[in-house]
């Protein structure tokens, strides 16, 4: 079971014997000027996905779920994780895009078993997504997901920095 400790500045995340604490003023606080100079350039940035868009969206994802499913049979799993964080739909605010890609990509983070292994294998290109998708799978509560989201996060964390962590905690543009 997962439990969300709150203090006035510091959230602690608790999953059976590991534990995983980050503090946010320390990470934010101190890159606070990034931050602010980050949502400059963001919002600049192109608009987001218009609604006609997302259906060609899904119909990409669908057929991206079942070359995934293919390797999951064939005992490729680091192969399908490549292919499920590969052309996630950035810049959307359809839920629906956003939840169909968390299903595919949800997959294939399950079926992960050396975590290792996998990031050896995965680009460092990839290592922000994954944390989005981290903190997604985190945020659903369930125990299976939950537990293998916080040992990837250990080993991720360990390979790419706190840097990994703040770029996901404050790109606003590509959510997932």
């Amino acid at each position: 079971m997962i439990r969300l400790k709150t203090q006035p500045s510091d959230f602690n995340w608790y999953c059976d014997s590991e534990r995983i604490s980050i503090t946010l003023d320390r990470l934010i606080g101190s890159f606070r000027s990034i931050c602010w100079r980050g949502r400059d350039l963001m919002a600049g940035a192109g608009g987001f996905v218009e609604a006609d868009n997302a259906e060609a969206i899904i119909a990409r994802i669908e057929t991206k779920s079942t070359k995934i499913e293919s390797l999951l049979k064939q005992y490729k799993p680091v192969e399908a994780l490549k292919t499920a964080l590969e052309g996630s739909p950035p810049k959307t605010k359809d839920e629906r895009c956003k939840s169909a890609n968390w299903i595919v990509v949800h997959r294939a983070l399950m079926a992960i078993k050396d975590i290792e292994g996998m990031l050896n294998a995965l680009d460092v290109e990839y290592y922000d997504i994954l944390m989005k998708y981290l903190y997604r799978g985190l945020s659903t509560g369930d125990r299976p997901t939950c537990d293998q989201c916080l040992k990837i996060h250990e080993k991720l964390t360990e390979r790419a920095g706190l840097g990994c962590i703040l770029r996901c905690l404050t790109d606003t543009i590509n959510t997932v």
